[in-house]
């Protein structure tokens, strides 16, 4: 019974310290295939194999009821605490390699997702990329405030130098 309680205390901890939770199924996989795909996700998640009665205790205690229906049969939970759209990504490409692993749903952001929400959610772009798609953006409308800006100088400079020109053609 302690154990028990400890495990759940542990579970309830990994909920409230994660900020995603992605369930699934691995019912078919190998030890092999599971050491893969938690290596493939250690960077940004770690993957638990985990008891449902205990688990639906421990995410009802750490405030998420959207798991109930869906802790059937063996569950594993990736318990995300970096990048949760890479996470999902390797969860997908690892699916389509093993498609014995299922993607259930998850939690996210305080809000609950679909196993089609967990998909739309590793069709975004990285972390990184979406940043570098920002600064772009900043950096190409800094350019262009300082066109806007030069732009009346050098056409000054040009009228100037064309109005010498003329008067030296005059002379």
């Amino acid at each position: 019974m302690a154990n028990k309680e400890a495990s759940v205390a542990e579970l309830t901890d990994s909920f409230r310290d994660s900020t995603a939770v992605l369930l699934t199924e691995y019912r078919g996989l190998t030890v092999a295939q599971l050491k893969e795909l938690r290596t493939g996700i250690k960077e940004d998640a770690t993957y638990a194999v985990v008891k449902n009665t205990l688990t639906k205790i421990a995410a009802n205690a750490a405030g998420i009821s959207s798991f109930d229906a869906e802790l059937v049969g063996p569950s594993a939970i990736a318990f995300v605490h970096g990048d949760p759209v890479a996470v999902a990504k390797s969860l997908r490409a690892f699916a389509k390699a093993n498609p014995q692993l299922v993607v259930k749903g998850g939690y996210f952001d305080g809000n609950p997702l679909t196993a089609s929400e967990v998909n739309q959610l590793a069709d975004l772009e990285s972390r990184e990329v979406l940043l570098g798609k920002l600064a772009g953006a900043f950096k190409a409308s800094l350019f262009g405030a300082a066109y806007l800006f030069q732009a009346p100088l050098s056409k000054t400079v040009r009228t100037v130098e064309a109005l010498r020109e003329k008067q030296d053609s005059a002379a």
